[in-house]
């Protein structure tokens, strides 16, 4: 199996963007809740090669650089890839009492600041671009600038920031340059992507969750929107953070959190009608995103060379139209979403 096929990225430069349809999200690779040894992190990403996947994303706050380093010793002498990194978050080395590690295990002693002014923007792009091993992103995303990271006061002075203080110039001017070729924003929130699309141009936006067999608010406003005018969604997050891969075991969690009753139940239902179809929920959910035409590249996790052969075994298994017309009649998922086409052929 070989994640084959590609979506185009509109950009405002010449420079065209060419994204797998499945991505890698690197935030394994900064020591999310575990440690992972060096040789892991590199027969991963070599694993994901291998596979046929040439998108990869990453940025600063992951493993407080740890990501993007190990990225950039993996990745930096191809030029077949695309890469998007993240801006807003400065890294600062510091005693490791004073650290910021959160969910990160292990990981390089730097405390972590926010700026999205336009100095703020161009000094978290070159401190990425020299852990990527001096290598330019593809695509550079605004990280977290959303009030559910920030609440909803800090999250208006950082957009403040970005478009009374220069910080949405300093991304116009490195696109416009051609150093990048992409800008847009990566958040857990469709809401403040909207609210970007009403103040300036950008290219795509890397929506982690909050597109799911789970949720699709999304089609009231928003993925219209991305569809007229031409912006592409880098979907992260296709599980709901645990739920939609588990299933409604004992632990699942739904967004971080622990799943609520009526989550566990909306779950129940539809791996009720996924085994009617022999489809693993896991397979239906990560592919269900790929339905919307304003959704270019999905982007699982992995930790492990298996769990990147996992993730493409069940990016390409056959999944029968008839799946998705039994989750709308069972009123699972909107009328209104866009489904992948039948695949029963697929090999």
């Amino acid at each position: 199996m070989h994640v084959q096929r590609s979506h185009s990225l509109n950009s405002r430069t010449q420079r065209p963007i060419n994204l797998t349809t499945m991505g890698f999200g690197s935030a394994p690779l900064g020591n999310l809740y575990q440690e992972m040894s060096e040789d892991t992190a590199k027969a991963t990403l070599e694993a994901a090669i291998d596979a046929g996947i040439r998108y990869f994303d990453t940025a600063p706050f992951y493993g407080l650089g740890l990501s993007e380093e190990r990225i950039g010793r993996a990745l930096h002498d191809r030029d077949d890839i695309v890469l998007s990194t993240k801006v807003g978050r400065i890294l600062t080395d510091c005693p490791p009492n004073e650290a910021t590690p959160e969910m990160f295990v292990n990981v390089p002693a730097r405390r972590v600041s926010f700026d999205y002014s336009y100095d703020g923007i161009m000094r978290s792009y070159l401190a990425s671009m020299h852990r990527l091993g001096e290598r330019k992103p593809d695509i550079l995303l605004l990280h977290d600038i959303d009030p559910g990271t920030h609440g909803q006061a800090v999250s208006d002075k950082h957009l403040n920031d970005l478009f009374c203080h220069g910080g949405y110039t300093a991304l116009d001017e490195l696109r416009s340059s051609g150093e990048i070729g992409a800008i847009g924003a990566g958040v857990n929130d469709w809401r403040i992507c909207e609210k970007l699309m009403q103040e300036a141009p950008f290219d795509c936006f890397l929506l982690a969750g909050r597109y799911t067999l789970l949720e699709q608010e999304a089609l009231d406003s928003f993925l219209p929107r991305c569809v007229s005018d031409d912006v592409g969604i880098i979907l992260g997050g296709p599980y709901n953070s645990g739920i939609l891969a588990t299933g409604a075991t004992p632990g699942a969690r739904y967004n971080y959190a622990p799943a609520p009753p009526e989550i566990i139940e909306r779950v129940q239902q539809i791996e009720q009608i996924c085994a009617t179809h022999d489809v693993p929920l896991i397979a239906a959910a990560l592919q269900f995103v790929m339905g919307h035409p304003a959704v270019r590249s999905v982007i699982p996790g992995a930790a492990t060379p298996d769990e990147i052969a996992n993730n493409v075994a069940l990016f390409d298994m056959p999944i029968p139209s008839g799946l998705w017309t039994d989750l709308k009649s069972a009123g699972l998922i909107r009328d209104d979403a866009p489904t992948p086409k039948g695949n029963e052929d697929a090999i």
